[in-house]
């Protein structure tokens, strides 16, 4: 999520399992790779949709040279693990 977030960076981060979520365009969550199982990113929602009676979302890192959306195509909302509340830069 490079240039938003650095290494070093402390995230404060809210799991989303439990209950249900409402998931909101523009802000940072932490997702299950569609690709590889097991391993999480940060990525940016970037798009809701409904198609056929099933809601589908979009994201991307804020770094074209992600692996994301661009790449998976639209996500399923099982993949949304937290979101992102609060960032620390390291030197603040």
């Amino acid at each position: 999520m490079s240039p938003t977030y650095s290494a070093g960076d402390w995230l404060l981060i809210r799991y989303l399992s439990g209950q249900e979520h409402t998931l909101v365009s523009g802000l940072v969550y932490l997702i299950e790779d569609p690709t590889r199982p097991g391993i999480s990113l940060l990525k940016r929602l970037k798009e809701i949709q409904l198609e056929n009676g099933v809601t589908k979302y979009w994201v991307e890192g804020d770094n074209l040279a992600s692996t994301d959306s661009r790449q998976w195509g639209w996500i399923e909302k099982d993949r949304f693990k937290a979101k992102v509340l609060l960032r620390y830069k390291k030197g603040d």
